[in-house]
């Protein structure tokens, strides 16, 4: 790695070590119907968040609950403190394209018709919302 990467990548590094997320890869469902989700619970409190994925009839609210409360378990071992006792939100949550997979279906007259098998990439950050006030 070049001295110049490596310096952006221990400042992002040095940026991030006060933000709380968690990180999921390679979601096999498409980046469309999770920013459904991903929208639902966008700025909500983190206790109605979780009632809400976990009541979702859609099937990419089961992978959002799980990262969801990865992310709170983050949050509680670099802080020392439980979620209970702090107002915990949902501050910034990203879904971004990941890997596809192309496939072939055979079709009529010899042709073959493309099936492009999507996964996305989702971050979900949280904060406390005295923390947000005071900067």
């Amino acid at each position: 790695m070049g001295a110049r990467k490596h310096n952006t990548a221990e400042a992002m590094k040095e940026a991030r070590k006060g933000q709380y997320f968690a990180k999921l890869n390679n979601v096999p469902t498409s980046p469309r119907k999770m920013r459904l989700v991903a929208d639902m619970i966008r700025g909500m409190e983190v206790n109605r968040a979780l009632g809400a994925l976990h009541f979702s009839t859609k099937e990419a609210s089961r992978a959002l609950e799980k990262l969801l409360k990865s992310a709170i378990a983050n949050w509680e071992v670099k802080t020392g403190k439980k979620a209970d006792q702090e107002t915990l939100y949902v501050s910034q949550i990203m879904v971004d394209g990941g890997m596809m997979l192309k496939r072939l279906l055979t079709a009529p007259q010899g042709r073959g018709y493309r099936i492009r098998k999507r996964s996305n990439h989702v971050t979900i950050f949280v904060d406390t919302k005295n923390t947000n006030e005071a900067k």
